[in-house]
């Protein structure tokens, strides 16, 4: 890459940390080419970009963006997960590892603060907002039962009494 090339690379990368406020720094190494085919194909389903640069174009595309927290681990081979939404990136980061063990995640950036891998894991493994949902709606259904069998169990034990 010539000086000119490196320059649009750190605006253009610059551009979509501005866009992505979520951003986790992954080690890909042992991931073949097919397995990171498809690895992006999971990303991209779930609406998130997955970028490998060099990890000192990222320092600068960052450091334009004021972020200075994840320097230090932007070694080895590194790619970035840039998403707006931290719980799907985190999501289809931890199924993928289940499934091949890679990659691994050094750091996540969640909304201007980071987070160790063991959190980034737990993310992923919040339920999605429909089986949140369907589980909210099934606990408050059961509290509407559970009242209104203590109301009919006053009811008959008021008609009893009397």
């Amino acid at each position: 890459m010539n000086r000119t090339e490196r320059q649009e690379t750190v605006e253009s990368l610059a551009a979509q940390f501005k866009a992505a406020p979520n951003v986790y720094v992954t080690d890909f190494s042992g991931l073949n080419v097919l397995r990171m085919t498809e690895l992006r194909r999971r990303l991209r389903a779930a609406g998130v970009r997955y970028v490998v640069v060099k990890n000192t174009l990222a320092q600068r595309a960052l450091a334009a963006n004021g972020i200075t927290a994840l320097d230090d681990h932007l070694v080895g081979n590194t790619g970035l997960v840039l998403a707006s939404d931290a719980l799907a990136a985190a999501k289809v980061i931890g199924e993928f590892a289940r499934e091949f063990e890679k990659p691994t995640v050094k750091i996540g950036l969640v909304d201007g603060k980071t987070i160790p891998p063991e959190q980034v894991k737990r993310l992923g493994e919040i339920p999605s907002r429909d089986v949140l949902l369907s589980q909210m709606a099934g606990m408050l259904n059961n509290m509407m039962y559970t009242f209104v069998a203590s109301l009919e169990a006053l009811r008959e034990q008021r008609s009893s009494a009397a």
